[in-house]
C-alpha cells in the first residue's frame, strides 16, 4: 500500500489513540484528521480536542460530534426491532456502534480530501473487522490503516517509551497495567481482559459501572409504561422522548434496579473465545418490553419466522456486515413485521429483573372472546377442534401403522 497523504483517525483522546496519531505522523509523514464521536460513553470529550491540538492537529482538522440521536435512531432501534441477541444473550452494544463510526470516518475523509482512515482496534478482536468491512462497503477505494497490525510497539513498555519520546502526556493511572479494558456507549459497557480473562473466576464488583448489584437494588419494585410505534419505543410513562433521551432514561431505571448484567464467553468472528462483562440496563428493559408488545400485535407465523431469522441477523451485525445486502434484506423483512407493533407495555423493575406485567394496543390480535373459559357466545366452536386434530394426526397414524406392521 502506498503511503497515505491524509488520514482520518478514530480518536478517543486516550493514550493508545494518541500514540497512534503520533505514529501516523512519524511513520507516514502524513496529515492527520481526528474524529471523536460522542456515542453516550459518559466521558468529557473536550480533553480530546485539547490533546489533538497539543499533538499538532490544526483546529479545522479536529472533528468532535454528538451522534447519540443518530446512533439510537438509525442503528440501535432497527436492531431492537429484531430482538437481536448474539449467541442468544449478547445485545451487541459494541458491535452496533462500529458501522456508525466508520460511516462518519468515510464521510469526513470525503469532506477533507483524505485518502485513508485509521482505527485503534487490535489484531485479535472483532472491531478491526467491523471497522474495515464497513469502510470498504462505503468506499471501496479507501485505504485503511490498522497500526496494531503494523507497528513494533508490541508491549506496554514500548508504548510508554514511544509516548515519552514524543512528549505524549501519560496519566498516572496509565503507568501500570490497567485491570481491564472498557468500551462504552449509550447502549452498554463492555469490559474484558486482565482480571477477567479466567472465565472460571467471578468478576470483581468494581468491574460493573452502570448498575448497582441486584442484591443492593431497591426492595420495592418500580413500574414503568413504555409506548411503542411500529416497533420503536417513543414514550415512557406517557411522556414522548427522542430516541437517545428515551434510552438514557431507561438506562437510569435499569442501573437503579441492577438490570442488564451479563457475564459471557462468546465466540469471536476471528476464531477465539473471549470472556466479557456487559451492562445493558436500558437495552434489557427495551428487549423485554418490545417482546411484550409483539406478543399481542404480531401474527404467530410472522413472529415465529422473525425469531428464526434473528440469529442470522444478529451474527451479521456481530461479524461486521451491517452494510451488507443480506442484512438490509433481513431488515426489510423485520421492518415489515413491525407495521402493527404499536401500543403500550407495563414493565416491573425489581432486583435485576425486568418483567412484562401488562400490555395493550389498538392493533391487538388478542381476543378475550375466543380464549375465555367462560361462555364465549359462539365465538369459538370447540367441536371444530376434533376434525383439526384428526387431520393433523393422519400422517402420524400412518407412520405408526407402518411401524407396527413391520415390527411383526
Amino acid at each position: 500500500m502506498s503511503a497515505p497523504k491524509k488520514v482520518v483517525l478514530a480518536y478517543s483522546g486516550g493514550l493508545d489513540t494518541s500514540i497512534i496519531l503520533k505514529w501516523l505522523q512519524t511513520e507516514y509523514g502524513c496529515e492527520v484528521v481526528t474524529f471523536t464521536a460522542d456515542l453516550g460513553q459518559g466521558e468529557e470529550l473536550e480533553p480530546a480536542r485539547q490533546k489533538a491540538e497539543l499533538l499538532g492537529i490544526m483546529p479545522e482538522n479536529i472533528y468532535i460530534e454528538d451522534i447519540r440521536e443518530e446512533f439510537v435512531r438509525d442503528f440501535v432501534f432497527p436492531m431492537f426491532r429484531a430482538n437481536a441477541q448474539y449467541e442468544g444473550l449478547y445485545l451487541l452494544g459494541t458491535s452496533i456502534a462500529r458501522p456508525l463510526i466508520s460511516k462518519r470516518l468515510i464521510e469526513i475523509a470525503k469532506e477533507t480530501g483524505a485518502d485513508a482512515v485509521a482505527h485503534g482496534a487490535t489484531g485479535k478482536g472483532n472491531d478491526q473487522v467491523r471497522f474495515e468491512l464497513a469502510a470498504y462497503a462505503l468506499n471501496p477505494d479507501i485505504k485503511v490503516i490498522a497500526p496494531w497490525r503494523e507497528w513494533d510497539l508490541t508491549s506496554r513498555t514500548k508504548l510508554l517509551e514511544f509516548a515519552e519520546a514524543h512528549q505524549i502526556p501519560i496519566a498516572k493511572d496509565k503507568r501500570g497495567e490497567a485491570p481491564f479494558s472498557v468500551d462504552a456507549n449509550l447502549l452498554h459497557t463492555s469490559s474484558e481482559g486482565k482480571v477477567l480473562e479466567d472465565p472460571a473466576v467471578q468478576a470483581p464488583d468494581y468491574v460493573y459501572q452502570r448498575t448497582v448489584h441486584p442484591e443492593d437494588a431497591p426492595n420495592e419494585p418500580e413500574y414503568i409504561e413504555i409506548g411503542f410505534e411500529k416497533g420503536d419505543p417513543v414514550s415512557i410513562n406517557g411522556e414522548a422522548m427522542s430516541p437517545a433521551t428515551l434510552l438514557t432514561k431507561l438506562n437510569e431505571y435499569g442501573g437503579k434496579h441492577g438490570i442488564g448484567r451479563l457475564d459471557l464467553v462468546e465466540g469471536r468472528f476471528v476464531g477465539m473465545k473471549s470472556r466479557g462483562i456487559y451492562e445493558t440496563p436500558g437495552g434489557t428493559i427495551l428487549l423485554e418490553a418490545h417482546r411484550g408488545i409483539e406478543s399481542i400485535t404480531m401474527d404467530r407465523g410472522a413472529m415465529h419466522l422473525k425469531d428464526q431469522l434473528m440469529p442470522q441477523y444478529a451474527e451479521l451485525i456481530y461479524n461486521g456486515f451491517w452494510y451488507s445486502p443480506e442484512r438490509e434484506m433481513l431488515q426489510a423483512a423485520i421492518d415489515k413485521s413491525q407495521e402493527h407493533v404499536t401500543g403500550t407495555v407495563r414493565v416491573k423493575l425489581y432486583k435485576g429483573l425486568a418483567s412484562t406485567v401488562g400490555r395493550w394496543s389498538d392493533h391487538s390480535l388478542y381476543s378475550e372472546a375466543h380464549v375465555t373459559f367462560e361462555e364465549d357466545a359462539g365465538a369459538y366452536d370447540q367441536k371444530d377442534a376434533a376434525g383439526f386434530i384428526q387431520l393433523n394426526a393422519l400422517r402420524l397414524k400412518l407412520l405408526a401403522a407402518r411401524d407396527k406392521r413391520l415390527s411383526k
